[in-house]
Order: C-alpha cells, then sequence, then structure tokens
C-alpha cells in the first residue's frame, strides 16, 4: 500500500509551451502561403485554424496539468486524460460544424490539426529529453539550505 499523496516542491516548467507556439507560429507562417498558392485560400484559412485549435489545445492541457501537480502530484494523470476527452469531444463537433464547401476547407483543418499536434507532440517530447528531471528531490539553489528551501537563513547578530 502507497502513502499519500504528496505535492511536489518543485514548481511546473511550462516552457515547453512557449517553445511550442514558436515552432506552431515558424510552421503555419510558410504553411498558409504555400498551401494558399497550391490548394487554395480556402485551405490555408485551414491551416491557420488548425494551429489556433492545437495551440490552445496544448496550452490548456499544460495549465490543468500543471494546476493539477500543485494540488497533488496523483492527479495529473486524470487531469491530463479529462482534458484530453474534453478535448476530443470538443473537436469532433467543431469539424462537423464547418460547412462542407465554405469558405473554409475542412479537409485542411483536420489534416493540419494532426500535423500540428505531431509538432506539438515533437516539440514536447524533445523538450522532455533535454530536461534534467528528478526522481528524487532535487538539489537545494545555491544560497539555501537543503532541509529548508523556503526560508532565507538570517546571520546571527
Amino acid at each position: 500500500m502507497t502513502g499519500p499523496a504528496t505535492t511536489s516542491d518543485v514548481p511546473w516548467d511550462l516552457t515547453f509551451l512557449r517553445v511550442g507556439g514558436v515552432a506552431t507560429a515558424a510552421v503555419t507562417a510558410v504553411a498558409v502561403p504555400v498551401v494558399g498558392l497550391t490548394l487554395g485560400w480556402p485551405a490555408a484559412l485551414g491551416v491557420l485554424l488548425a494551429a489556433v485549435i492545437v495551440s490552445s489545445f496544448f496550452v490548456l492541457s499544460g495549465l490543468v496539468v500543471a494546476w493539477a501537480g500543485r494540488i497533488s502530484d496523483s492527479l495529473t494523470m486524470p487531469a491530463a486524460l479529462v482534458s484530453l476527452g474534453v478535448k476530443a469531444l470538443l473537436l469532433f463537433p467543431l469539424l462537423s460544424a464547418l460547412p462542407e464547401d465554405g469558405w473554409l476547407d475542412r479537409r485542411a483543418v483536420a489534416w493540419s490539426v494532426v500535423v500540428g499536434t505531431v509538432l506539438w507532440t515533437l516539440v514536447h517530447v524533445r523538450w522532455v529529453w533535454t530536461r534534467q528531471l528528478y526522481y528524487v528531490r532535487p538539489p537545494a539553489p545555491v544560497g539555501r539550505s537543503a532541509h529548508d528551501p523556503g526560508e532565507n537563513p538570517q546571520p546571527a547578530g
């Protein structure tokens, strides 16, 4: 039997959101004109919409998981799964509500969501692989004692 879930003392690092946003912006800046010139401007608008959808979904998930992790480490997986389920339930009606022959190419949106999801996943995987992750309590920052991380020691006077 395991003990009670504990809250992490280490703040959640969400810098992958910035990296994913920059990568998405760069790919979108190239993809929109290329798709617009080759497949048409409704497809280019679909690429742009998909970039917004995927980015907002990953940002939302990151914030939800970080919020859950501040409450308890054991809540992070359920929070991630629930946010994934909610996003999936929202994405299908959103894509289905788009008109088949309208100002936006539904197929371009759907394929761009897939490409954007792969891009964000690769960014996140690389971010995790390049971070120093601790499986035990990390060392105390310089200037703080290891047993009292929240207070700055005052000299005896």
